[in-house]
């Protein structure tokens, strides 16, 4: 017995000692480890869109250290406002009655036996919450029709989520220790009295950040950013030639030069299908399709850009041809192959596309540095063309349809006042992948009819708006859909659709009501936490099968058969379509 309770002695002492070993070395809050626990845990819990091992490590890391410094601020307050009033009227109550049970103080060991718990309690939680998260994330994946992880992979999560979590906490140690820095020389040189000088050290670095943020620090990273993406912008694909059909911008004839279109135009005007592939596919005679794309350098002002714009139409004849859709760009200014080339076969290819470049910078760091850029830019340039395709008698205009993907679809909006303005001014609109911060969508989804889904939403019994997330949708409602037509594609599973900074206080009615056929039924909302997720998914939105995500695919072809209404379509013919569209994107994935 007597060994035996030497034993237990020996090693509660080392386990006292190997506890406070590791606070001295890493100096643990144990109220921030719970909390960090806890929002390790939400963070892999289902989102949008599947993760693979390392993306989720990345994200829970710093979701782990958020709920780390929140943990250390309640244990913070607890000493200020608590801990007093409980040592004043708890504290000699308890003694007193430890006193009348002949109990003394708890041993030394004991404190430590706890935290050595909850460090064991901890460790055991995050690694039975990973387990469970490899299951969510082979059923978001089977939901999309792709190949899932395995838990043996998915746990290395948990050592990454570590690093990235020490990592961030330091980075918070450095810039505490900067404000006491700070405190200490208001003390000593300005004389501010040392209870006060800690708040005010914090309030100058505040500010001092806050101001390099939104003056120096931010014009010198979008700056930098602008000129790196500008590098890329000159370069050039070696699969992308320089059109030589006049009716392609880029062209020996034009007058936006080749050079100056940027790496995105560039492609755009080199690609597409030629008159003769459209007639091979459709069986019918083809015009060559116009395609007019001018760049960020093709004109020093953005007025010059607009008529530029113009003027290739102008040029190549445009405003004779059946079809003219004005297209607002992403940030880089990308056009969607897939939506160009379906309007090109649905018209046998007698029809304009006309694009412009706004910036070099992706639709991210756009919607960042001056979503208003796109906006102005959409605006400016369907204004332009609807003035001069106004010129023209009545009975000899083209069709005037608007176009827009992701970040374009606002800029596309923005060119119009409402729904009576934008259906007095075009035959048509098509928006895929729309921002939670479009103006239009906004207004139609929150008056949507009583009784449909945020995700499928019913506008009006579906007279002149519709949302679609398969080609299905775009016939639903059964009811007459009147002409002119707007239609919205959008995934219940993309991230950039359902982004917004009101996830951080509210649910949201897409997790509220039925949700879509790809979304997980375990994902929750949470305060903070669900905001978070989803913007972790905005970066991964296109990292998923088409039809799902912020991937549209071939459902755009459908969107325009229905926007469009094109005359002699088959179903037939959009599977040709389909497959040719669908093969031309496969080429500039794996070539551009």
């Amino acid at each position: 017995m007597l060994r035996t309770a030497t034993t237990l002695a020996k090693l509660r002492a080392r386990g006292v000692v190997v506890v406070r070993r590791v606070e001295d070395i890493v100096d643990l809050n144990y109220v921030g480890l719970v909390v960090a626990t806890l929002f390790f845990a939400l963070s892999v819990t289902p989102s949008l869109v599947p993760r693979d091992w390392m993306f989720q490590g990345l994200i829970s890391g710093i979701n782990a250290a958020l709920g780390y410094g929140l943990g250390c601020l309640l244990e913070w307050l607890y000493r200020v406002w608590m801990r007093p009033w409980i040592r004043r009227w708890i504290v000699p109550r308890l003694r007193l009655w430890l006193r009348v049970a002949h109990l003394g103080p708890a041993p030394t060991w004991v404190g430590y036996a706890a935290k050595s718990a909850v460090l064991f309690v901890c460790a055991l939680s995050a690694g039975l919450m990973l387990v469970q998260s490899a299951r969510w994330q082979r059923e978001i994946t089977a939901l999309m029709g792709m190949a899932g992880t395995d838990t043996a992979a998915y746990l290395r999560t948990g050592l990454l989520s570590l690093a990235v979590g020490v990592a961030v906490v330091a980075v918070y140690r450095t810039v505490r220790e900067t404000v006491l820095y700070l405190s200490r020389q208001l003390n000593r040189w300005v004389r501010i009295p040392g209870e006060l000088a800690p708040t005010v050290g914090l309030l100058l670095l505040v500010v001092l950040a806050v101001t390099l943020f939104n003056g120096v620090a931010s014009r010198a990273f979008f700056a930098v950013a602008n000129s790196a993406f500008s590098v890329r912008n000159d370069h050039n694909s070696p699969n992308a030639v320089q059109p030589q059909q006049p009716e392609r911008s880029g062209s020996p004839e034009s007058l936006a030069k080749w050079e100056t279109l940027g790496f995105e135009g560039r492609w755009f005007v080199s690609h597409g299908p030629s008159a003769s592939r459209i007639a091979a596919v459709t069986g019918k005679p083809a015009r060559e399709p116009i395609r007019a794309y001018v760049g960020l350098e093709s004109a020093t002002e953005e007025r010059d850009q607009v008529a530029l714009a113009v003027d290739e139409l102008e040029r190549t004849g445009a405003f004779d041809r059946k079809v003219i859709v004005v297209v607002t760009t992403t940030g880089t200014g990308w056009v969607n192959s897939m939506a160009a080339g379906a309007i090109e076969y649905m018209y046998g290819g007698d029809s304009a596309v006309v694009a412009s470049q706004y910036s070099y910078l992706p639709s991210v760091l756009s919607f960042l540095a001056d979503r208003g850029k796109a906006a102005a830019a959409g605006r400016d340039l369907f204004d332009a063309v609807y003035q001069r395709w106004s010129q023209r008698p009545e009975g000899q205009r083209p069709k005037l349809f608007v176009y827009g993907e992701s970040l374009g679809s606002q800029g596309s909006e923005a060119a119009f006042d409402g729904l009576a303005d934008l259906r007095a001014k075009v035959d048509g609109a098509l928006w895929v992948g729309p921002p939670n911060s479009n103006r239009l969508w906004e207004q139609f989804i929150s008056r949507r009819d009583p009784g449909s889904p945020e995700v499928e939403p019913v506008y009006a019994d579906g007279l002149v708006v519709r949302f679609a997330a398969d080609t299905d949708d775009l016939s639903r409602p059964d009811t007459e859909w009147r002409a002119p037509r707007i239609a919205y594609l959008q995934h219940a599973s993309d991230p950039i659709v359902w982004w917004s900074s009101d996830l951080i206080f509210s649910q949201p009615d897409w997790l509220s009501e039925p949700r879509g056929s790809d979304v997980s039924t375990q994902m929750r909302w949470w305060p903070f936490v669900t905001f978070w997720q989803v913007t972790a998914d905005l970066t991964n939105a296109q990292g998923v099968t088409d039809g799902h995500g912020h991937r549209y695919g071939t459902l755009v072809v459908d969107g325009w058969a229905a926007v469009a209404q094109p005359p002699g379509w088959t179903p037939e013919l959009a599977e040709k379509v389909k497959f040719q569209l669908d093969s031309a994107e496969d080429f500039e994935r794996e070539t551009k």
